[in-house]
């Protein structure tokens, strides 16, 4: 690669990066699944645990802007490449959701969102140096990881809050979709201590996320 590709490259990851923290709004592919539901009344105590939820999922899937491009910009091969582009859209689908449902709810997003996507990037591109198996099966682990968080908090939000939870519905079924893609691509199953440690980090990220 000359040096001017590689500050060409510089600069279109740096302009990715800094339009998924700051960009307003954001056009998306698909329609907010809970555009059509009425608000319902929820109390303070309600609008804050609400809130709370849906900035943790932001903060996710800021994250998730982070690993699928970083895995992108290592990608070996075409069909790769292009998976990841295709769940990083979708992704921003959600992120965009989130952020509507952020307003709403008048929560204000995670200060650190940075920090998520400036370290989900660099584990999605040094996964994407093992290779595309290993960076796949990371993808898989990922959205495994993710589905069963989904769940959890399908059982923290309040019952009447309909929009928080037809979001997460949506959300959690794409998810299902890329962990899937990404396994009949060929991703491998990534050891046991690879797995505590994702485990781990998004211990530390979900935690993070609902206070800051």
């Amino acid at each position: 690669m000359s040096k001017q590709c590689f500050s060409d490259c510089l600069i279109e990851e740096f302009d990715r990066g800094l339009r998924t923290l700051t960009k307003a709004s954001r056009d998306t592919l698909r329609n907010n699944p809970a555009e059509m539901l009425e608000e319902q009344a929820l109390s303070e105590k309600e609008i804050e645990l609400s809130g709370r939820l849906m900035r943790i999922n932001h903060a996710g899937e800021i994250a998730a802007q982070g690993l699928y491009h970083g895995q992108a910009l290592t990608a070996k091969n075409d069909t790769t490449l292009k998976q990841m582009r295709i769940s990083a859209k979708e992704e921003e689908d959600h992120l965009a959701w989130c952020e509507q449902r952020l307003n709403e709810l008048q929560t204000p997003r995670s200060l650190i969102s940075p920090l998520w996507y400036l370290g989900s990037y660099a584990i999605g591109a040094t996964a994407g140096l093992f290779g595309d198996h290993w960076s796949l099966g990371f993808v898989a682990a990922t959205e495994d990881q993710v589905e069963k968080h989904l769940d959890s908090h399908l059982t923290k939000f309040p019952s009447q809050d309909q929009k928080s939870r037809a979001i997460i519905e949506k959300m959690k079924q794409d998810e299902q979709h890329h962990g899937q893609a990404a396994r009949d691509l060929g991703g491998k199953q990534l050891p046991a201590p690879v797995q505590k440690t994702m485990q781990l980090v998004s211990k530390v990220m979900t935690t993070g996320a609902y206070w800051i």
